[in-house]
């Protein structure tokens, strides 16, 4: 079967932008925060296994769906147009195959969760679906992204306790901001493309008060994570994580001050330093 061969397989993980890790790292921290807070450290080994294996497959899933509703757009972005559909080394078919295939290993974990996080999973793959057609629709598709990398939030609570408290929305609408504020850097790295083809994003939409909008996003973001921390009864730990990822946020302020492509696109790859921070906090706050 040539989906299988082995001569494609290199272009199969480059669709899946396997070699690009980074936006699993955006995908797995808010859920990491989550399940180790909605089980107060005690994490099910069970559940994380299942959550780490399906954040991977639901990125490398989202990744080849994308590529393949911007086959005609990749083209004609100097950051885009050696992607395997784009370039012509994965065809149309074969992407749509390997969409399958995933899609249905990401159900397949589904099945040892909980009827409550099966619904929320049914609900994450809709909004996967949506997101790579959103761009054309709305100006700011980064809340549809949001949606999507935060999705595992209300599913990593949904898993543990059967339920998402008040809390779970709150982290997740915080994952929706953070998104908001990467991506934003992300599609700084684009725009002019972008505009040029017609595509939408809020780095056209906030003009040239894209670093000030960030900045209010990023404010906002740390005021919810300290709200976060206080309304988990989390301790300094966290407190101190939320602190130097203020520092962080900072210094992507200073980095992009000139707006130039390769510092945009420094700033987005940071910002999983910042979940990673956060993550290390609550680690801490329960060990110790």
């Amino acid at each position: 079967m040539e989906l299988i061969s082995s001569k494609n397989l290199k272009n199969y993980l480059l669709l899946m932008r396997l070699d690009k890790p980074i936006g699993i790292w955006l995908v797995m921290w808010p859920m990491l925060w989550s399940l180790w807070i909605a089980s107060e450290g005690q994490v099910s080994i069970k559940i994380l296994l299942i959550f780490l294996s399906g954040t991977v497959i639901m990125r490398s899933a989202g990744c080849v769906l994308n590529d393949f509703a911007d086959r005609k757009i990749d083209p004609h972005v100097k950051r885009t147009q050696n992607r395997p559909i784009a370039s012509g080394k994965v065809s149309e078919k074969e992407a749509i195959i390997l969409f399958i295939i995933l899609m249905s290993l990401a159900f397949t974990l589904i099945f040892f969760l909980n009827l409550t996080t099966k619904f929320f999973a049914i609900g994450g793959a809709l909004v996967t679906v949506i997101y790579p057609f959103a761009k054309r629709v709305l100006s700011a598709p980064q809340l549809v992204l949001g949606i999507a990398f935060g999705w595992g939030v209300p599913m990593a609570f949904a898993a543990e306790i059967g339920h998402v408290p008040l809390l779970g929305w709150l982290i997740f609408f915080i994952a929706i901001i953070w998104a908001l504020i990467y991506d934003t850097y992300y599609a700084m790295v684009d725009r002019d493309d972008d505009l040029n083809l017609g595509v939408r994003s809020t780095a056209i939409l906030f003009g040239r008060y894209d670093l000030f909008i960030i900045g209010l996003l990023q404010c906002s973001m740390l005021v919810l994570l300290f709200f976060m921390a206080q309304l988990a009864a989390l301790g300094m730990w966290v407190y101190s994580a939320i602190m130097i990822s203020m520092l962080i946020m900072i210094y992507h302020q200073w980095l992009t001050k000139e707006k130039d492509r390769e510092s945009c696109f420094k700033a987005f790859k940071h910002n999983h330093y910042i979940g990673m921070t956060v993550f290390i906090g609550i680690i801490l706050h329960y060990q110790t």
